[in-house]
Parts: structure tokens; C-alpha cells; sequence
């Protein structure tokens, strides 16, 4: 464990010190989903994790080919879109991969040097830069493709004031229930083919600039039945992380495995949203109905305080409480953090999310590995997919 966290340190060290800045990214700007119903996903994202109306955009707007809806809660924006007609190419992307991430929008400073720059290093393109206007300004977009039929887009908004992008109207609603207390995203995990892992590690590597700051094999991630290898890809601001994963041979099916198989390729497993208070989140999601993986045994609990120890810290939350919700705990040399997966959100076992709390760690939940696939294989044997 302790080997692993050095890693992590010297690797976030070398980014910070001599990370390439040809691709400056100033954080994560939105999330667009390719949905069957929009307005109903809104609902749910609203209901169940405490999102709040943003913009909107369709028939009202002026647009006839799709319809959006943004969401918000704090940093982070989540744009839901679906198609109005049957000629559409979202309906390719829905019947094939079933609801999933289509679109991770980086903010940029210059998005036609982000396009230019990623490009010219062997990115397919997706969207030429673009300029949007409206009375509240112009925003540039282009776009560039990376794993699966997943996009970047750089989104330039300097010049802009309006409410989401040109084309968007503020979305007002009477309906916006108490939000969560998730404040931005923490990192987006793509999940990978066989054999792709490291492929697609060079292209983050050889395009945008990243850098593998912290890698794990199959000895690190396995149970009895299933195993996978992964890579966290991280820009040089350490703003966007993007682990990497891959399936690896195993007695029975892995969890990778399973979302390929159901996703029909690669694509964006799950995101990580941040918290500062992970027992009163998951609490109020719990009690919105959000579906979490099951708890760890006792015994994982009982083993917490010794690994706090080996690094020095003193966990500050109730045991219990955390317990009582089926949050983990780990450490590293920097601090310790909190974590929780919540079943797939969808029918298709497929995108899912985190909810972290960091105090202080870097890492990625290492020491959480083996409980958090057991209770995935639990959840996979149950569906007759493990």
C-alpha cells in the first residue's frame, strides 16, 4: 500500500514540476449525456442527486432536431439531450449504448489552439472550431474524438455571459429539491477493450499531454473471480484525471467485462463527485432513493483504524455513522478519503457514480479495492453476469 501511495506523490510531483503545456485546461466545463427521454432523466437527476434547473434548449428555442436540458450543483454541469426525430444520429448512439456520456467538455482559454494542438498530434476530429452567438457574447467549440464514440470538446466562453451556451434559455422551474452538498467532479473513469488499456494511455500521453501518474495491474485489482488493470491519466494543472481501465484474465467475467459486453464498447464508466460532508450526501441521497453498493463486511471496518495509523492519521468522522451508509475509508501519506459507488444509474449495468470525500489523500481508494469489486461481483451475480 505504502508502495503504491509513494507512486502517486512522485507522480503528481513530476506533473506538477515538467507536465507538457501545449493543452492548458482550465477544469471541466459539462457532461452531455445521449438519453432516450431527457425530460424524465432530468427529473430523476434532480429528484434523486439534488441537480437544480440551469437551461434549456428545443422546440421553444428554436432547435428541431434535439432537445437539452442542464442541470447544476455547484461545478458541475450535467446536459441531457435526446433526439427529436428518428433521421437523428443520437438515435444511433442511444440503441447502441443504451443512456451514456457522450460529450466530456474541458474549459479552455483558446479552444481553436486546443483543436489545433490535438489534432496535429493524431486526435479524430469531431466538431472544427465553432463560433456560437448570441446577445450575451460568443462561445468557440471544437471537438476531438478519444475512446469509444466518446468526444472532448473545448469550450471557450471569455466572451460570454449568458446562461449556458448560445442557443440555451434559462430553464426555470417550480420543482428544485434541496441539493446534495456534490460540489465538482473529481475525475471520470473509461472503461477500455482488451489489450487497450495502454493504447489509449499513449494517445492521452502523445495528444493532450497527460501524464500516468499512478497505475495498478491485476495483482493490485482482483478477487477470487475477477481481476483488471488500470492507468490514471492526469493534465498538468491536475484539474482532470482520467483513469483508464481494461479488463484482465480472471476466473469469471470482471465488472469491465460486464460494461462492455452491455455498453457495446468503450466509454466513460463512472464518475467521481466530490464532497465536504460524505455522510450527510449519501445520507440525503439514500433517503432520495439513490441505490449504493452493499456494505462491507465487519471485518473491513474493524481493520480501518490500523491503516489510518500506518500513515499517521486519525479519522475525524464516526465509524459507525460511515459504516451504517457503506462508506469506505483509506489513506495515504497526505491524508485519508471517503468514498461510496452507487449502483448502475440505468438498466443497462453500465455508468454509475462516486461520491468522495478527500481529506487530504491523493490516491484513488487503493486499500478499498478487493470490498468495493466483491460488492460489484455481488450486484454482477445477482444480474447472472459474473
Amino acid at each position: 500500500m505504502a508502495k503504491e501511495i509513494k507512486s502517486v506523490n512522485y507522480g503528481l510531483e513530476k506533473i506538477f514540476e515538467g507536465a507538457q503545456d501545449f493543452l492548458p485546461l482550465l477544469g471541466t466545463d459539462y457532461v452531455e449525456f445521449y438519453v432516450g427521454n431527457a425530460k424524465q432523466a432530468a427529473h430523476f437527476y434532480k429528484t434523486a442527486f439534488g441537480f437544480q434547473s440551469h437551461a434549456y434548449r428545443g422546440l421553444e428555442t428554436g432547435a428541431t432536431d434535439s432537445v437539452s436540458y442542464v442541470l447544476t450543483q455547484d461545478k458541475i454541469k450535467l446536459m441531457l439531450t435526446t433526439p427529436l426525430s428518428s433521421k437523428s444520429s443520437i438515435n444511433d448512439h442511444i440503441v447502441k449504448h443504451g443512456d451514456g456520456v457522450k460529450i466530456v467538455a474541458l474549459w479552455v482559454e483558446d479552444a481553436r489552439k486546443a483543436y489545433e494542438e490535438t489534432t496535429s498530434r493524431g486526435a479524430k476530429s469531431y466538431l472544427e472550431p465553432k463560433v456560437e452567438k448570441d446577445e450575451h457574447g460568443e462561445v468557440v467549440r471544437a471537438g476531438i474524438y478519444t475512446y469509444g464514440e466518446t468526444v472532448h470538446m473545448f469550450v471557450e466562453r471569455k466572451n460570454y455571459n449568458g446562461a449556458f451556451l448560445p442557443g440555451f434559455q434559462k430553464w426555470e422551474s417550480d420543482y428544485n429539491p434541496p441539493i446534495a452538498g456534490l460540489k465538482y467532479i473529481d475525475h471520470m473513469v473509461g472503461n477500455v477493450g482488451w489489450n487497450q488499456m495502454d493504447v489509449w494511455v499513449k494517445w492521452y500521453e502523445d495528444v493532450m499531454g497527460f501524464e500516468n501518474f499512478l497505475s495498478f495491474d491485476d495483482k493490485q485489482i482482483h478477487t477470487e473471480y475477477s481481476a483488471l488493470m488500470s492507468k490514471v491519466m492526469s493534465n498538468g494543472n491536475g484539474r482532470i484525471k482520467f483513469p483508464i481501465n481494461e479488463p484482465a484474465k480472471g476466473k469469471k467475467r470482471s465488472q469491465i467485462e460486464e460494461y462492455l459486453d452491455f455498453y457495446e464498447g468503450s466509454g466513460v464508466q463512472h464518475i467521481a463527485v466530490a464532497t465536504d460532508d460524505i455522510i450527510k450526501t449519501v445520507s440525503q441521497l439514500r433517503s432520495n432513493g439513490v441505490e449504493f453498493l452493499s456494505t462491507p463486511p465487519e471485518a473491513y471496518y474493524r481493520a480501518v483504524p490500523g491503516r489510518l495509523e500506518e500513515f499517521s492519521h486519525e479519522l475525524r468522522e464516526d465509524i459507525e455513522k460511515l459504516k451504517s451508509l457503506g462508506i469506505m475509508i483509506d489513506a495515504d501519506e497526505e491524508g485519508y478519503l471517503l468514498q461510496i459507488f452507487t449502483k448502475p444509474v440505468e438498466d443497462r449495468p453500465t455508468l454509475f457514480f462516486e461520491i468522495i470525500q478527500r481529506m487530504g489523500a491523493r490516491g484513488f481508494g487503493a486499500g478499498n479495492f478487493k470490498a468495493l469489486f466483491e460488492s460489484i461481483e455481488r450486484e454482477q451475480a445477482k444480474r447472472g453476469t459474473l
